[in-house]
Order: structure tokens, then C-alpha cells, then sequence
């Protein structure tokens, strides 16, 4: 593990049509996915861009990144009809293994809509990747059966079945014209339990000075959907040159981080206090952290702000710095021996924790 190469990457982009794009990490280029069962996607719709239902061999998140006129409309297995709701940029949707979905983007001229997926292949085909199986179009599940099976399966002479198998020749992405109409939002209450904006996560996340960033958190305590998918998600926000604590999950999840926007360093720290990663990142890098190991961000003059995608729904994350730490719960003393230093460094290192948190400015840091 503390061999494999931790570098982030770009995803790249395995399908495009008029109806937008579809970009994903390759599990050959990324090792890590696999080793820790993760993967992640990309989609771009184009206005009136339309992604044909289809289901996946994985749970996933999907965190609005641009767009204000996204509809998805979700099927859940042994649901009776479909479910259709709203997307709006910062919202988070999960979907659970399984599910048969379609996304819309009503929206008119340049306004694109980009998701962001991430999520868990523990159950995939191709471990670290997602799988997806479209039910309509040239690489749909009808055009694959006969014709014979088609007409049996639901009724029809052989001529309707042709046309049901084979009418729709687009693949993944289409665009619809605009006298074609799709299904309104359903009520407000479908949109509570499957949507949740992660600015509305305040108080439950971590929220101090503008300047200095927040760290707004959803786990199925607050947005109870996500147990379905068995994931928890986080923003955080680091201002100019601000900083994240090192941190740490203790239930052997593994952790994604997907740059959303500005620029900065990260470093991570493994086995044997072997530093695994120390680079650069910036919009579009995703970095994967293996379970246990320790990760920490400091922005650069435009700030960070990251999308960090957890494998547990209930995750229990530990950091080294700040005033709930783990090393603010040592005693001095044991912080004396421990760092073989003298007991009124020791002091010092008490009392600076106690007015640290999981955000730091330059300023504080230097204090």
C-alpha cells in the first residue's frame, strides 16, 4: 500500500455526444481505486441534455458542481413508479446500488449542468470503476435481446418490437428537442428525503470566520437517505493559505477528495510515518486516502474548497491538532515522553491545541 503511487489525477473523458459528456477515472491508472473499492465520475448534460435510465453496480453521491435546472428521476428496485426531483447547484443526491435513474437538464443556451459521482465498487465488475447498465439505446439491455424475446417479454407483434429494441439510436447521452416534455418535480417531501444542499448542513458542520473557511458535514444522522448508500459527505472550505487539520478515519473507511474549486498542497502520511503524498491540487484532482492514513490541505491565494467522500454513513474521524484531537486528550506528561521534550515545551503544546480547530489561518498557525 505505502508503494502505490498517491498522486492526484484528472478524470478523462470515455464518452461524448450532443447531448454532453461522461468522464471517469480509469482503475489501470489509478491503483488506489481498486485497492480501496472507490471510483468515481463526471457527468456534464448540455442544455436539453438527456442521460438515458440506466442502473450501476455501485453506491454512489452525486454533488451538483455547476447548474441550477437538473432533474432526476430515480426508480428504486421493487418501487411501484418513479420518483422525480429538482437539482440545484450544491445539492447532494445519493443513489443507491441498483436504482434505475435518468437526468435532465431543462436549462437553455450555455447553462451546462456537472455532477460529480463518488462512491463504492465493492460490488462492481471492474473494481474502482463504475459499471453502468443503460435499458434503452444502441448498448441498451432491449437491443441486446431478439426480436422473438422482445415481443414475448411484453406483448407485442415482432414489427412493435423492432421499434421499441431499436427506435432510440443515441447511447448514454442525448439531446431532446424542445417540444418534448418530461416529468415535473414531484412534491417537496420526495425532495426533502432524497435531496439535501450541503450549504443547509449548518450548524451540524464545522462553520467559523468567512475568511477562514467551514467544513459543512452530512452523515445519515442529518440527511438519513445516505444510509442507503452507506457514504457521508463534506465540503470543505479552506480561505486563502487557511488550513485543515491532519485528520484521520478510525473505522476503516477510506476517504475521496475531490477538488471543487481554488488550489493548494496536500499531504498525506501512511505507514511507518512514511509521507505517501505531498502535492499540488487543484480543480478537477480527485486524491484518494486509504483507511487510517492521515491527510491535511493547506489553500493557496485563491483558497480550496473540497468535496471529501467517506465510505460510512457514520464515519468516526480523528485529527492530531486541533482542541478535540486525539493529542489534546494526552496529558503533558505524556506528551513530554512521547515527543522527548522538556515538560514546559510540553505546556506550550497543550496550550496551543486548545485554541486550535479543525480550520486554521496563516495567521493563527504562526501564533
Amino acid at each position: 500500500m505505502d508503494k502505490m503511487d498517491f498522486k492526484p489525477r484528472f478524470a478523462q473523458k470515455i464518452f461524448e455526444g450532443e447531448g454532453g459528456e461522461y468522464q471517469s477515472w480509469s482503475s489501470k491508472d489509478f491503483p488506489l481505486l481498486p485497492e480501496n473499492q472507490v471510483g468515481g465520475g463526471v457527468l456534464l448534460l448540455n442544455p436539453r441534455g438527456f442521460a438515458l435510465p440506466h442502473y450501476a453496480d455501485c453506491s454512489k453521491i452525486g454533488f451538483v458542481l455547476q447548474g441550477n435546472d437538473g432533474i432526476v428521476g430515480m426508480v428504486f428496485p421493487k418501487a411501484k413508479n418513479e420518483v422525480v426531483v429538482k437539482l440545484k447547484e450544491g445539492d447532494i443526491i445519493p443513489v443507491p446500488l441498483g436504482s434505475l435513474s435518468w437526468w435532465f437538464n431543462t436549462g437553455e443556451n450555455n447553462s451546462n449542468l456537472k455532477i460529480i459521482f463518488l462512491g463504492k465498487t465493492n460490488h462492481s465488475h471492474i473494481p474502482g470503476e463504475f459499471t453502468y447498465f443503460l435499458q434503452t439505446g444502441r448498448q441498451g439491455v432491449l437491443s441486446g435481446f431478439s426480436n422473438h424475446f422482445i415481443s414475448q417479454a411484453f406483448g407485442l407483434t415482432q414489427d412493435e418490437a423492432h421499434i421499441m429494441a431499436n427506435s432510440q439510436d443515441g447511447s448514454l447521452l442525448i439531446k431532446i428537442p424542445k417540444h418534448q416534455t418530461l416529468p415535473k418535480p414531484n412534491n417537496n417531501n420526495d425532495i426533502y428525503q432524497m435531496v439535501h444542499n450541503i450549504d443547509v448542513a449548518f450548524p451540524h458542520g464545522l462553520r467559523v470566520e468567512k475568511e477562514i473557511g467551514g467544513w459543512p458535514t452530512l452523515t445519515q444522522n442529518e440527511f438519513p437517505f445516505l444510509e442507503k448508500v452507506g457514504l457521508s459527505v463534506s465540503l470543505i472550505e479552506l480561505g486563502a493559505n487557511a488550513m485543515s487539520s491532519p485528520i484521520y478515519t478510525t473505522d476503516s473507511s477510506a476517504k475521496m477528495i475531490y477538488v471543487v474549486g481554488g488550489n493548494g498542497c496536500v499531504e498525506i502520511v501512511g505507514i511507518n510515518g512514511e509521507r505517501v503524498l505531498e502535492s499540488e491540487v487543484e480543480a478537477g484532482h480527485l486524491v484518494v486516502v486509504p483507511r487510517f492514513f492521515v491527510v491535511a490541505a493547506i489553500a493557496g491565494g485563491q483558497g480550496l474548497v473540497c468535496l471529501s467522500v467517506i465510505t460510512n454513513s457514520l464515519p468516526i474521524l480523528e485529527d492530531i491538532a486541533s482542541n478535540e484531537s486525539s493529542f489534546a486528550a494526552l496529558s503533558k506528561e505524556v506528551l513530554q515522553v512521547s515527543l522527548n521534550v522538556k515538560p514546559e515545551f510540553a505546556q506550550v503544546i497543550k496550550s496551543k491545541i486548545t485554541k486550535s480547530s479543525l480550520i486554521l489561518s496563516s495567521s493563527n498557525r504562526n501564533n
